[in-house]
């Protein structure tokens, strides 16, 4: 995928092309069940925890509150919702302000400024890519500008999914990771923005010298950062089925614990609380120095 430029539907979307016409919609959330589980845990020499999370749902509902129409004609009261998940990593001394920024300006624009998609089809999904890239865009200014007011050096990862019926969409810079976990395999969604310089003094959007002591991972990609250059933002899409698991974290997991293992992991335990707090405990067991938070969404879609 290119620099900042939505890539095509994943090869795990199953086919999902819905037409236009109003007798044909967009399937319904509501057939879409999803259970959530959260933990993270500040790292043994860290004295702050410079990760921040959010699972959030977002919804749109309908209720008639007085009518002349019979029951089979109306319907009483309506919900659906879809769900956002959102992981952020900061870097620096001020990683937990940088983190915490992150993702509360992207609720805020969300809120202002965002459509609650709940149902998509395919302009719709065009429009709601679109308008994730300008709301990391935001992001980026506004911790750009935090900086400049006094607040140096404020730098963070920013990956964030969302489902809405059949359809995940995820949105991603740094070195945080998305996966999904679907018939028995792992795979990763994100690409790490992470490795050595293209060239000495390109302008990175990541303060290279932020890396974890004993692996040295160097970010190449993050919001806030000083360069001139707009940060590169992946943004994708593709297509839920049955009994999928979405995971996400930070590299405080990944630089200690390999994907077979997280993998083992997701197999042995069954509930999304258990399966966050047994990956934060692997990630402690295994030797990890870095704050680490694992989010997981469980999803059951009913036909």
């Amino acid at each position: 995928m290119k620099d900042d430029q939505p890539s095509n539907r994943s090869k795990w979307s199953p086919t999902s092309t819905f037409p236009g016409p109003l007798d044909s919609p967009p399937p319904l959330s509501i057939k879409v069940e999803a259970g959530f589980g959260a933990r993270s845990r500040r790292g043994p020499r860290r004295s702050v925890n410079d990760d921040h999370y959010l699972i959030m749902s977002l919804g749109r509902h309908h209720e008639a509150l007085m009518t002349s129409l019979p029951d089979n004609d109306l319907l009483k009261r309506f919900v659906e919702f879809g769900y956002g998940m959102f992981i952020a990593d900061g870097l620096g001394s001020d990683g937990e302000a940088a983190s915490r920024l992150a993702i509360s300006t992207l609720v805020q624009l969300a809120i202002n400024f965002g459509k609650w998609h709940v149902r998509v089809d395919e302009p719709i999904a065009a429009e709601m890519i679109d308008r994730a890239k300008r709301f990391y865009r935001e992001v980026d200014s506004r911790l750009q500008q935090a900086g400049r007011d006094g607040e140096p050096g404020l730098q963070s990862t920013l990956t964030v999914v969302y489902s809405a019926g059949p359809e995940l969409f995820f949105a991603h810079v740094g070195h945080s990771r998305a996966y999904i976990f679907r018939d028995d395999q792992l795979v990763q969604l994100t690409h790490d923005h992470t490795g050595e310089p293209e060239r000495p003094g390109a302008a990175s959007r990541a303060d290279t010298t932020v890396r974890a002591p004993e692996l040295h991972p160097i970010v190449t990609e993050a919001l806030g950062g000083s360069g001139a250059d707009v940060p590169r933002i992946d943004i994708e899409r593709c297509g839920l089925m049955d009994n999928d698991l979405v995971l996400l974290c930070t590299n405080g997991l990944t630089d200690v614990v390999d994907d077979e293992r997280i993998a083992n992991t997701l197999r042995f335990h069954a509930a999304p609380d258990d399966q966050c707090r047994a990956l934060v405990d692997l990630a402690a067991n295994s030797g990890s120095d870095d704050d680490v938070t694992a989010l997981v969404a469980h999803y059951r879609i009913h036909e």
